[in-house]
């Protein structure tokens, strides 16, 4: 466990060398260090352009990449900001964008509203006016009802009236004539 420990950290400790030798390139500037901020300024490069190894110039490369990346970044972060910016800015009259969005809407949803009122106002006009028609139809209804109901009843005692005058005339043509005159001129209950 112990050998392990220790073969680790030699190994750590070389890995480390390794890597401050890399920086420490000739005692030129590192040209990375430009990368760890994109606020910081970038070096200059004219001491690294005429700099003999390849090895090199594909760290500028590699730093103008990302230069231009950052540059591409901070450009859309800027105009993100501003929007964010303009959305809270007052304007003349001392209100935001986004007031007046609300405001706007609020007054769209205020005429929906008036127009929904007006349109159910309307809608209950007419209903009150086809309940008005449908009590004085049910009155009509009502009415003709009754006077069904009377002739009706008229028209029962008619037929009672007339069952019992054929019920007469029926007996009255079973007598014999002289009986018959007879009954005719009293018109009394005899007959019966």
């Amino acid at each position: 466990m112990v050998v392990e420990a220790v073969c680790a950290g030699c190994f750590m400790g070389l890995y480390i060398g390794c890597i401050y030798k890399y920086n420490a390139l000739n005692g030129q500037p590192d040209v990375l260090k430009s990368l760890y901020s994109a606020l910081q300024p970038s070096s200059s490069l004219e001491d690294l352009r005429y700099y003999d190894g390849g090895h090199l110039s594909d760290q500028q490369m590699a730093l103008l990449q990302y230069q231009r990346e950052n540059l591409h970044y901070l450009s859309e972060e800027v105009l993100r900001l501003q929007e964010s910016l303009s959305k809270y800015q007052r304007t003349d009259d001392g209100s935001t964008p986004q007031m007046n969005q609300v405001q706007s809407e609020l007054r769209l949803a205020r005429s929906l509203i008036a127009e929904k009122d007006s349109e159910i106002q309307r809608i209950t006009g007419t209903n009150n006016q086809y309940v008005e028609e449908n009590e004085r139809l049910r009155a009509i209804l009502g009415e003709w009802s009754a006077r069904a109901a009377k002739l009706e009843r008229a028209l029962d005692v008619e037929r009672l009236s007339n069952m019992e005058l054929q019920k007469t005339i029926t007996k009255l043509r079973s007598l014999p004539s002289a009986e018959r005159q007879v009954c005719l001129q009293s018109e009394s209950t005899v007959c019966d």
